[in-house]
This record gives structure tokens, C-alpha cells and sequence, in this order.
């Protein structure tokens, strides 16, 4: 089960509520039918959705019930009709499809009231790590009529499949709604009044999720119009944040590293199709057959089905080794579903893509040396990026603004300690996301996206060809929205909107090309709750511009509030003095061959877990399934839970993310 935070640095973009940790023991439906292709569904309420390919369905009069193609998770799309709150409509939900697994909502949080419905209300769920479960109930009021949609099943499952619930529960509508859409509007320009409308709206929004510091900037196809920062570089001091103050970008370095590919292809040195063991003939996956598959293509598209390993790269990275520990890394991943099938992000192949790339531009460099030359060379000197770098001792050295993250106590905090050493872990892995810059710096690349490869003075330096193969989907990764190389298309408003979100410990940011507006921009956050700023941002943005529904401001209090009450529902269950009991049966060191080692030490009550990265004090917590969890209590890893285990005989601790286990188990 990845906690709060953990999920918002490594899940960029992601569109659904947080999913905890076991398969189903038994459904009340034990025969499917056949796959259907893509269509709409209709309920007998007379609400619609969209359903994925591929899933199974199976309908009675009030439940339509959808089945994973591995048919381990179900989404069931339930008419509830009358009940006098959500909480009554979630329960009477369970009652109609799956009573025998119903259990009481842990938090049912309020939404926005969007896409025609009256009221929204998420139903969040206690999970025990050792479940492996995905549960969450979402319940829709139109008039007087609840309509609710139930999640239960395998959590690996509800991870691959993330993009395909996203494009059913965000395409649910109430009979009758039609979607707002901006297609064919003018958008209207960029004056005075309306960046002072969006400026202040950012202000409202860092104040409502405690973001000590952001900086956005704005362009459009001729030049920067506007650029500011917001707040302070680190709480507690009176610095505050300027356009030119150095941020991490995290994940927005993969379409700089895809524009740099797209560059050698226009210089005939590497082919969109072509095999990357032709490329890169040491370049090997789990397997001969796997590897085959590979075009250059697949590096970036976030669609060969290869699972995440960003564990690895948190608790067992050292930034002093060289970029042949990413090759070694995907030598050992296999895809968990197949190619072109699913949405999974995977950040070892994004960063073999940037590294490639820079061995062809440099063969005669050390590969790390290799990318870092020629991503300056090709992208950065000359789109004038010239306080964009990879080197965080440069960019902390400068006007630099602290990464910060909640405690448990719910108080923001900065990372200058194991937060930092995390981001330092990541520079093993740079062309997935290792850089730094500033709004004044990013927002010239974003106009170069927008002029579609073409520099200031007029040059086409990209052509508009190659820039434009970014774009193409190759996944679908939500309703309206895919997955291009290192870019993100949304089309959610009618218009078209290309962007890629950027999430590191303590820094979430994001870049926007709105073509048919002629406009871009660029937002940069010094803190893990600025994610939920990022998606408001932009649809504040489209606000101003085509005149939409004011939305965006509901959505991110909302945000506020949901991000304050699930942390004080966890507050409740967590000792900071962890269970002196289990503490007794605490080896000294656990090992992993995947993650390294965990060195524990106690002084008096406390106990601190130190890994190959970073070190956090830890409570424990008393899970409803009787195991007892030992928590991180550093912010950026907040409350991920080490199962108390045994192994063999001895003592072992379990950690996980979504799609693996990760047994540490007592040294000696």
C-alpha cells in the first residue's frame, strides 16, 4: 500500500484515488461474458459510460458489472435510485452487488459537482498491506437519483488497469449531459486582467494545500508574456521565489530528452522504428523474445507493459554509480501485460531512451557523460536554456527554492535531509527526470513546442514532422487522453491540450501547449501537495480563455480538505512511539537482493530504519487483518508500511509497491 505522498511523488498525473493493498476470495459472478469492443453503456437510469476493450460484462436490472481481462479486479456500475445521503447510497450499493465484502467507509470525501452531476462523494476504505486489495466506492447524485461505482479486486490488477478505470468512472454522465467543449471557440488573449485572475488564483490555491512556493510563467507563439514566482524558496525564511528560481522538473525531462531523439532522427542517426538492439546492441530485457520487440519508439511510449521499479531506485540508488545500472535494471524486468495494451510508466526505459541517445550523439563518451553533452548541445544551448542543468549542487547553489513535503502532524516541512537524498537518487536515471530549471527557462521550450520546432529567430531546428511523432498516441491513459513519447494529449475540452506532469520528492510541476489557443505555460511547485494544483492550474487556464465554468478553484479546496482529513484518519491509527512488543522482535539489519539493506537502530523508544538512500523514524500501526506495520515517518515516504513478518524462521519485513513484494529478511 503506498501512502499519500509516496503515491503523489511516483504516480504523476494520476486521475484516481489512492488504491491500498488481496485477490477476492469469491465473486457473485463466476462466469463472464465475452470481451466486448469499446462502447458506450447505458444504464437503466439512463446514465452512460464508456467500456474499455477487452473487459467482460455481465448486466441485471440495477448492476452493470465489468471484469478485467485477468478477471481478478470488477467495477460495477450500480443504480441505486433514492437514499438520503452518499454514505447510505455507497452502502446500499454493496448490498445489491457484493454484500458478503462490504465494510464500512474509512472517509467518504467530498468532489466538485462536475460533468452534470449534483453532488460527488469518494468512499475510501482501511486496508491491511497484506490484502493486496484495490476497494473504493464513488457515488454520483443527478436529481434525486444515486448512481454508485464500486471497485474490488487484485491490486496489481488495478494498477496495470489504471487507464482503462480511469476512461470508465471519468466518462460516467448523467442521461442527458452533454460535456462542456470549447472546439471552435476563439480563445480569447492573455490581458492584464486575466493573468491577474490566474495569478491570484494560484495564490488561493498554494494558501488552500499549504504550497510554500510556486513560480508560473506564460507564452505565447512570439514570446514570454508573463513570469512570476509566488510564496517563499524554503518555509521559515524570508527568500522568496522568483521566475528564475531553480526548480526539480522531475518527469517534464523526458519530452527534453524525446526532443533530443527527435533531433538524431533528423539527422538520419536513429529511427523511430528502429530495433533499439540496433541502436544499442547491449540492451537486453527479461527476455530474448522481449527485447526483440523493442523499437526506439517503446523506450518512451509508457506502453510495453513494463511495470514501475521506482523502489529500487529510492531505497538501493547511489548517484555516484554509473548510468549501466539502468541497462542492468531492465535486464531484469519483464512487461506484466502486453505491448501496446496498457498504460504502464516505467522511468528505467525512459531513462535508456535519453542515454542512447546520447551514446549515438557521443560514442566516444562515457554514456553518462554521453547524455549530459549532447542534451545541452542539441536541446538546452539552443533553445537558450542556459539555467536549465542536470547538476543539483549547481542548481542549489543558485536561487533555489527547498522541496518540502507534510509530516504526520499535517504541517508542511522542508526536505533537506532524507527528502533530498532522494532526489539525489534519482540522478542515476537523468533523462527520465534529472533536471532542474526555472519558469523564465522551461517556458522557452514550451513556445518551442508550440511553434512546432521552430527557435525565436524563425529557424526550424526540429522538424515539425518529428516533433509531431511526440504526440502520437500510442496509449490510452484516461478519457480524451493519451500517451504520446514523453507527452501527454488531452483533448477532455474539445481543444487540444499537450502537457506531462512532473513529480519528484518535494517538486510536482507541469508544462502546457494549448495550439489552438497559441498559447503555453509552465507551473512549478516547491512542495508534494503542489499535484493537486497542477490539473486546477491548467483548467483554470482554459477558463480564462474560452470563458468555461468555474470550476477549477472547487476542485483544488476540495483537494485541500480530502489531502487534511485522509491524513488525520491515519494519524489515528499510527503510534509515533512504535509497539515496544513488536520493537523486541526487530533484527538489527534485513536484507533484499532488489532494495539493499535496512539497518535498524533504537535509542530509548525510538527506532530508525536506515536504507541505502535515505533513514526515517518509524511508528508501527495495528492492522485490521492482526499484522502490525512498522511506517516511515519521513514526509516524502509518509507512512509506507514494513510488514511484520518471519521468514524461514527468521524475522522478515515486507514492503510493496502495487505490482511486486519485497521481503527483507534478518541478516545472519
Amino acid at each position: 500500500m503506498f501512502p499519500r505522498q509516496l503515491l503523489a511523488t511516483l504516480f504523476p498525473g494520476r486521475a484516481r484515488g489512492v488504491i491500498c493493498a488481496v485477490m477476492l476470495s469469491a465473486h457473485p459472478f463466476t462466469a463472464a461474458a465475452a470481451p466486448e469492443s469499446d462502447h458506450v453503456e447505458t444504464m437503466a437510469s439512463g446514465a452512460t459510460f464508456e467500456v474499455p476493450q477487452a473487459w467482460s460484462i455481465k448486466t441485471t436490472a440495477k448492476v452493470v458489472d465489468l471484469a478485467a481481462p485477468e478477471a481478478d479486479l470488477h467495477m460495477a456500475f450500480i443504480d441505486v435510485g433514492a437514499a438520503p445521503d452518499a454514505a447510505s447510497a455507497v452502502a446500499s450499493a454493496w448490498k445489491i452487488w457484493m454484500p458478503q465484502n462490504a465494510r464500512a467507509p474509512k472517509l467518504i470525501s467530498g468532489q466538485p459537482a462536475h460533468d452534470g452531476w449534483d453532488n460527488q462523494q469518494i468512499a475510501s476504505y482501511e486496508i491491511s498491506p497484506n490484502e493486496r486489495l484495490a476497494m473504493q466506492a464513488t457515488a454520483f447524485l443527478a436529481g434525486a437519483t444515486w448512481t454508485v461505482v464500486l471497485e474490488q479486486g487484485s491490486q496489481g490488477t488495478a494498477e496495470k488497469r489504471a487507464a482503462a478505470i480511469n476512461v470508465m468512472v471519468q466518462s460516467l454522465r448523467p442521461a442527458g449531459y452533454k460535456p462542456e467543449n470549447f472546439a471552435g471557440h476563439a480563445a480569447h488573449p492573455l490581458d492584464a486582467g486575466r493573468i491577474a485572475q490566474l495569478q491570484a488564483f494560484v495564490q488561493q490555491s498554494m494558501s488552500a494545500l499549504g504550497v510554500p512556493g510556486a513560480a508560473f510563467a506564460l507564452t505565447t507563439r512570439e514570446k514570454t508574456i508573463y513570469a512570476i514566482g509566488l510564496g517563499v524558496r524554503e518555509l521559515g525564511k524570508p527568500v522568496r521565489v522568483d521566475a528564475d528560481t531553480e526548480f526539480g522538473i522531475a518527469s517534464n525531462t523526458k519530452s527534453l530528452a524525446t526532443l533530443m531523439l527527435a533531433k538524431l532522427v533528423d539527422e538520419g542517426k536513429l529511427r523511430w522504428e528502429e530495433p533499439v538492439t540496433n541502436a544499442y546492441p547491449t540492451f537486453v530485457l527479461g527476455s530474448p523474445a522481449t527485447t526483440r520487440k523493442v523499437l526506439i519508439r517503446h523506450l518512451v511510449c509508457a506502453c510495453t507493459g513494463l511495470p514501475r521499479k521506482d523502489l529500487q531506485v529510492l531505497f538501493n540508488s547511489n548517484p555516484n554509480e554509473t548510468a549501466q545500472d539502468t541497462f542492468a535494471q531492465l535486464s531484469a524486468t519483464e512487461p506484466t501485460s502486453g505491448f501496446g495494451e496498457v498504460y504502464q510508466y516505467n522511468n528505467l526505459m525512459a531513462a535508456a531512451a535519453g542515454y542512447i541517445g546520447g551514446h549515438l550523439a557521443h560514442p566516444e563518451l562515457q554514456i553518462d557523460q554521453a547524455f549530459y553533452r549532447s542534451i545541452d548541445e542539441i536541446v538546452l544551448q539552443p533553445l537558450r536554456m542556459t539555467d536549465t542543468t542536470f547538476d543539483i549542487d549547481r542548481a542549489r547553489a543558485k536561487d533555489w527554492a527547498a522541496p518540502h513535503a507534510d509530516a504526520l502532524s499535517g504541517q508542511p516541512q522542508p526536505l533537506l535531509d532524507a527528502g533530498m537524498r532522494l532526489d539525489y537518487a534519482f540522478t542515476r536515471y537523468a533523462g527520465a527526470g534529472g533536471a532542474w530549471s526555472t519558469a523564465n527557462d522551461l517556458i522557452r521550450y514550451v513556445r518551442f513546442e508550440l511553434n512546432n520546432g521552430r527557435l525565436d529567430n524563425g529557424f526550424q531546428y526540429v522538424s515539425s514532422e518529428n516533433l509531431l511523432e511526440r504526440r502520437v498516441p500510442n496509449v490510452t491513459i484516461g478519457e480524451n487522453k493519451t500517451y504520446g513519447m514523453g507527452l501527454i494529449t488531452d483533448k477532455t475540452w474539445g481543444v487540444t491540450v499537450v502537457h506531462h506532469g512532473g513529480s519528484l520528492g518535494g517538486y510536482k510541476s507541469d508544462i502546457i501547449v494549448i495550439p489552438e489557443a497559441n498559447v503555453g505555460a509552465v507551473i512549478l511547485t516547491n512542495s508534494d501537495n503542489g499535484v493537486y494544483l497542477l490539473r486546477p492550474f491548467m483548467r483554470r487556464l482554459l477558463e480564462l480563455l474560452y470563458d468555461g465554468k468555474p470550476e477549477a478553484q472547487s476542485d483544488v479546496t476540495a483537494a485541500g480538505k480530502k489531502v487534511r482529513d485522509e491524513l488525520a484518519k491515519d494519524r489515528e491509527r499510527v503510534s509515533v512511539t512504535p509497539d515496544q512488543a513488536e520493537v523486541s522482535k526487530l533484527a538489527n539489519s534485513y536484507s533484499n537482493p532488489d532494495l539493499g539493506t535496512i539497518m535498524v537502530t533504537r535509542v530509548g523508544k525510538t527506532v530508525q530504519f536506515k536504507f541505502g538512500t535515505f533513514s526515517s523514524l518509524v511508528g508501527s500501526k495495528r492492522n485490521d487483518d492482526g499484522t502490525t506495520s512498522f511506517v516511515l515517518l519521513e514526509p516524502t515516504m509518509l507512512l509506507l508500511p514494513f510488514v511484520a513478518s518471519t521468514e524461514n524462521g527468521k524475522p522478515a519485513l515486507i514492503v510493496r509497491d502495487e505490482q511486486h513484494d519485497f521481503r527483507f529478511v534478518a541478516a545472519g
